[in-house]
């Protein structure tokens, strides 16, 4: 498949604050914040499950691991650029631990469905980690493998997550204005994340 060639493209405008937490969408972040990016499907209801957590600061919805720089929505759901859908996740460490973050992210979707979430398909779709601290990384791989097995038992299939460091996946492209917490300025709006009902085991990091 053959991606689309690259063009020009500004940045698009980042709302200042969160409608929700009321924290930027851009930083500055707390002294001690960590920033971690994930992809389970449609990045509308996606950002609603983090925005709730507990010791999550600040999320924003974009674009991730692809080739385009600052690709448009449209082009995006294309398939030919290669991104994901991604929820930037700007939380407290002390709070909210690496471990209950990735426990979250893969018991809220299916993590064994490839290139889609349930019917919304493409590789846009598809699950993903990107980390950027050891700790992030550690938790990812041990919460996956404790998981994988929990899967299995149930009839899953082999978890497929895109799981690398940001320095691989590239970087985070914000999405359009009116993609940022969707749902909270459309609560009646589409949200197609569903988990698969398999609980994951804690602890699973030393």
């Amino acid at each position: 498949m053959s991606l689309l060639p690259q063009r020009e493209h500004r940045p698009f405008a980042v709302p200042a604050r969160h409608t929700v937490l009321d924290a930027p969408l851009e930083g500055p972040w707390p002294k001690g914040a960590a920033v971690a990016y994930f992809g389970m499907g449609c990045f509308w209801g996606a950002e609603r499950i983090f925005w709730q957590l507990p010791g999550v600061i600040s999320t924003a919805v974009g674009y991730q691991g692809g080739q385009m720089s600052h690709p448009f929505y449209e082009e995006v759901c294309s398939g030919l650029t290669g991104h994901a859908e991604v929820v930037q996740v700007v939380y407290d460490p002390a709070v909210l631990s690496e471990s209950e973050l990735m426990r979250t992210f893969f018991t809220e979707h299916d993590p064994t469905q490839g290139n889609r979430q349930g019917n919304d398909v493409g590789s846009q779709y598809r699950s993903a980690i990107f980390w950027t601290t050891p700790a992030q990384q550690e938790a990812a791989v041990a919460v996956a493998n404790a998981y994988a097995g929990e899967l299995r038992e149930a009839g899953f299939g082999p978890i497929t997550t895109d799981m690398r460091s940001v320095t691989e996946a590239g970087e985070f492209y914000y999405a359009e204005d009116y993609h940022q917490q969707y749902l909270d300025k459309n609560p009646n709006g589409y949200c197609g994340i569903a988990g698969t009902g398999v609980s994951c085991p804690m602890p699973v990091t030393s």
